[in-house]
């Protein structure tokens, strides 16, 4: 196994909101997969991989990660092109594995949505560093936001301390996961959030096949808001994405 001679306190990015930070590697080289995620375990972290775009795309359509690290050469649909379909959904900070350390492909791997390029054969170490360095900041930013108590938008208003939700001062009686179910839709507004994330993020579980609990809740909110008088149809079902408040 590879040696590593930095140390991982236990107040970093390996805890993730209580968690292990889980990554995905993805590559066509399975035994380099195998020696990355065998280093990454080593360290605490949960790691999957998968070796090309499609079985990426199926992973992410079911699991939550904090991280992807992604070699741009990928059979079928490559790298840059795989990144560029997730960036249209999901916002995962993601370290693309360059064939070339040439600045014009470096600018490619930016300009299609990497947080970061590093240029094969790299230091593992390295890498290492560059991963703790995107989850402490990724971590920093999100309980940053956790620290926000009130979220508002247009007469809605929702206070996280009291967990309460009113509409132009009037009360609506929503249940505990349906206000995290708005919370999180009204604090990411405008984004399409993956089912699997939310699954994680308001339930609290891994998303089963036949599991429409979300969409269940997700009705009920609708309901209570429009009957309070605001547009609950600005909770979007995207088809095959996830869900959406505008």
């Amino acid at each position: 196994m590879i040696a590593v001679d930095w140390s991982i306190e236990s107040d970093n990015s390996l805890n993730f909101f209580g968690q292990a930070a889980k990554i995905l590697f993805v590559g066509s080289d399975p035994g380099f997969n195998s020696e990355l995620s065998g280093l990454f375990e080593n360290m605490g972290y949960s790691v999957d991989s998968c070796i090309n775009g499609e079985e990426c795309l199926n992973r992410l359509s079911t699991q939550h990660y904090q991280l992807i690290i992604m070699d741009i050469t990928l059979p079928e649909i490559d790298g840059l092109s795989l990144l560029s379909i997730l960036r249209k959904s999901i916002q995962i900070p993601v370290i693309m594995l360059m064939n070339d350390g040439a600045e014009e492909e470096r600018i490619k791997g930016f300009y299609h949505g990497a947080d970061d390029c590093l240029t094969k054969p790299f230091n593992k170490t390295e890498l290492l560093l560059r991963v703790w360095a995107l989850l402490r900041r990724c971590r920093a930013g999100s309980e940053t936001t956790n620290n926000v108590f009130q979220l508002r938008l247009d007469g809605l208003n929702l206070d996280k301390t009291n967990k309460t939700t009113s509409v132009h001062g009037k009360s609506i009686g929503l249940t505990p996961t349906e206000f995290r179910l708005l919370w999180v839709l009204l604090q990411y507004r405008g984004d399409v959030l993956k089912k699997s994330f939310l699954y994680q993020t308001v339930l609290n579980k891994t998303r089963g096949r036949y599991d429409r609990s979300l969409d269940v809740h997700l009705g009920r909110v609708r309901k209570k808001l429009s009957a309070a008088g605001w547009n609950g149809d600005r909770l979007r079902t995207i088809h095959g994405e996830g869900y959406c408040l505008k």
